[in-house]
């Protein structure tokens, strides 16, 4: 009974483990981003960083972001931190948004030595899928804390809707 028993609790962790990683998985799969060292970086030398996971052609990072649609408009918002709007690229290519920029690395004063670096610096490329046409050259940006939106207005905005009449 107490075998049975244990084997129904580590095939519920099991489960709910499983469940976990395939909701993330689907969910921040479009969100991870590619970060690749650009002329601009500054990253610092491999001999002054300490921290062995630390791969500096290798970066990723989760650029975050929602997708608002009503009947005039398309809402995008993207998590980019510790950039100047004036590092940031936006067109719309087709039926995608396409926000690309270089993330730069901030050097410290000080002759220390970096023990951890976590963070995601270089070139990236974020596309967005677009589900209705928008009219791109009258979309609109603003970038503030962190946070890029973008309202795109729809080409052909939803009609309203219509009054039935009844038939004598």
């Amino acid at each position: 009974m107490k075998l049975d028993s244990l084997k129904e609790s580590v095939q519920e962790l099991f489960d709910s483990v499983s469940e976990g990683w395939r909701h993330l998985w689907r969910s921040a799969a479009d969100a991870l981003t590619r970060f690749k060292p650009g002329d601009k970086t500054e990253l610092p030398a491999q001999t002054q960083v300490d921290d062995y996971n630390w791969l500096p052609t290798r970066s990723w990072a989760m650029l975050g972001g929602d997708l608002f649609e009503d009947e005039r408009r398309l809402v995008v918002r993207l998590e980019v931190p510790g950039m100047e709007k004036e590092d940031l690229a936006i067109e719309v290519v087709g039926d995608h948004l396409v926000v690309s920029g270089e993330k730069r690395f901030q050097r410290e004063e000080g002759d220390g030595r970096w023990r951890m670096v976590q963070c995601a610096y270089g070139r990236f490329r974020r596309v967005v899928p677009l589900p209705a046409e928008v009219r791109a050259e009258e979309a609109k940006a603003s970038y503030r804390n962190g946070v890029l939106r973008v309202e795109l207005p729809k080409r052909n905005p939803a009609q309203p809707a219509g009054t039935r009449i009844q038939v004598d």
